[in-house]
C-alpha cells in the first residue's frame, strides 16, 4: 500500500472512475459534494486543494479530499460550503486517523459537515447535527399526501399563497434546471443582500465562492452538476435556488428570494415546486442541509446526521491550533444550545447591519 499526494487536477481518468465506482458501491447516498466532480471543480479555485490517494497492487483503491494550510493545518476540500465531507475507501481499507494525518503532511484535519460511517474520524467529533431530507422516491403526489398529514397548516398556507401569487402577478413559470447566467446572478445578489441584512459575513463576496458557484452551474457530470431552480411571476424571477444534483441526490445549498415579494412566502413555494420537479427527474432525495429551521421541519420526511470536530496528531503545531479553534467553537455550541440566547445574538446581528445602514431583514427562512 503506498499514498500519493497529487492536486485534484492532476487526477487521471483511471483515478476518477475509480473514485466513482468506490463511491457507488459504499452505499451512503449519492451526495455529490462526495464526488471527484466537486473536488475538481473546488481544485480549480483553491490552490491549497489536495488529494491523498491510496494504491495497491497498481490500482487506486482510495482517496482523501483535503486543503493544506500552514503549519500542517487540514481542513475538508470547500470548507465553509461543502455540505457532505470525508475519504472515500474500498471496503476493508480504513486508514487510522493518525496515520491518515501523516501522510497528508498534516497535524490538524478539520471538518463540518462530515458524513455518517467516516470510521476514521467520527470519533474525535465535538458535535452532531441532523440534515434534514425530503425522500420524493415515491413521486410528488406521495410527498404531497404526506405534507398533508405531517404539516397541513404549513401546506394549507404555502398552495393559498402560491395560487395568489399567481392570480395578483399573472402567472408562474418554475424551471428547475436554468441555464441562463443572468438568473444566477440574480439569485447571488440576493443572497449577497440577505447576508448583509442580517450581519453574516457574505459568502459570495469571497472570490472563491463566487467562481466556484458559477464553475459548477456551468458543470454537467453524472454525479455533480450545479442545479438553478428558478420560480418566474409574469416572467420576473421572485425566488430562486442553487445547488448540486446526482442522479439520486439534490444537495441543497444557496435559496433565495426577492424581498418585494415576501409576502407571498415565495422561498416556501420554490421549494414545493423543487420537489416536485426533482421526483420527476429521477432524483430520489432532497438534502436540505444541516442547521434548524421551522421552514426544514415542516417539508422534512426524515434526516441524516452530519458531525463537525477535527482530528490531530501528537505535534505541537496541532496544539496552536485547538487553541485557535476550540473557544470559538464553543462559544457557537454555546449558544446554539440556547434558543433564547441564539434569538439575541440573531437579534444583536441584524441590529448591527442595520447601523452600518442596511435593510433589517426579513422573517427567517426561505419565504
Amino acid at each position: 500500500m503506498r499514498v500519493r499526494i497529487v492536486r485534484p487536477g492532476e487526477l487521471g481518468a483511471r483515478e476518477t472512475g475509480a473514485w466513482r465506482r468506490l463511491r457507488a458501491a459504499s452505499g451512503a447516498p449519492a451526495n455529490p459534494f462526495m464526488e471527484p466532480e466537486f473536488t475538481l471543480a473546488v481544485g480549480a479555485v483553491r490552490p491549497e486543494a489536495r488529494v491523498a490517494v491510496w494504491w495497491e497492487d497498481d490500482e487506486p483503491v482510495g482517496f482523501f479530499p483535503y486543503e493544506k494550510g500552514p503549519l500542517g493545518r487540514g481542513r475538508a476540500i470547500g470548507f465553509g460550503v461543502s455540505d457532505s465531507q470525508g475519504g472515500v475507501f474500498r471496503p476493508g481499507l480504513r486508514p487510522g486517523a493518525e496515520a491518515l494525518l501523516r501522510a497528508c503532511g498534516l497535524v490538524f484535519w478539520e471538518y463540518d459537515n462530515l458524513e455518517a460511517g467516516q470510521t476514521p474520524f467520527e470519533g474525535a467529533a465535538d458535535e452532531s447535527f441532523a440534515s434534514p431530507v425530503i425522500d420524493v422516491g415515491e413521486g410528488y403526489p406521495a410527498y404531497e399526501a404526506l405534507l398533508r398529514v405531517q404539516s397541513p397548516k404549513f401546506l394549507r398556507t404555502t398552495l393559498a399563497k402560491e395560487r395568489k401569487l399567481a392570480r395578483e402577478t399573472g402567472g408562474l413559470r418554475f424551471v428547475l434546471d436554468e441555464r441562463d447566467p443572468a438568473a444566477l446572478r440574480t439569485l447571488m445578489a440576493w443572497k449577497s443582500a440577505q447576508y448583509r441584512r442580517t450581519g453574516r459575513g457574505d459568502r459570495f463576496g469571497k472570490q472563491w465562492i463566487s467562481a466556484l458557484v458559477r464553475r459548477l452551474h456551468e458543470q454537467r457530470a453524472p454525479g455533480c452538476s450545479g442545479l438553478l431552480s428558478v420560480l418566474y411571476a409574469a416572467g420576473r424571477p421572485v425566488a430562486a435556488h442553487f445547488g448540486l444534483r446526482s442522479a439520486s441526490v439534490l444537495s441543497c445549498w444557496f435559496p433565495a428570494y426577492d424581498p418585494a415579494f415576501a409576502k407571498y412566502s415565495p422561498g416556501l413555494v420554490l421549494h414545493l415546486r423543487m420537489a416536485e420537479g426533482a421526483a420527476g427527474a429521477g432524483i430520489r432525495l432532497l438534502d436540505l442541509g444541516r442547521g434548524a429551521a421551522a421552514y426544514k421541519d415542516s417539508l422534512k420526511t426524515g434526516e441524516l446526521t452530519v458531525y463537525e470536530g477535527a482530528v490531530t496528531r501528537p505535534d505541537p503545531r496541532a496544539v496552536l491550533h485547538r487553541l485557535r479553534r476550540d473557544p470559538v467553537r464553543a462559544a457557537h455550541a454555546y449558544v446554539r444550545a440556547r434558543p433564547a440566547l441564539a434569538a439575541r445574538a440573531r437579534e444583536a446581528l441584524n441590529t448591527a447591519a442595520a447601523l452600518r445602514g442596511d435593510r433589517r431583514t426579513p422573517p427567517a427562512g426561505p419565504r
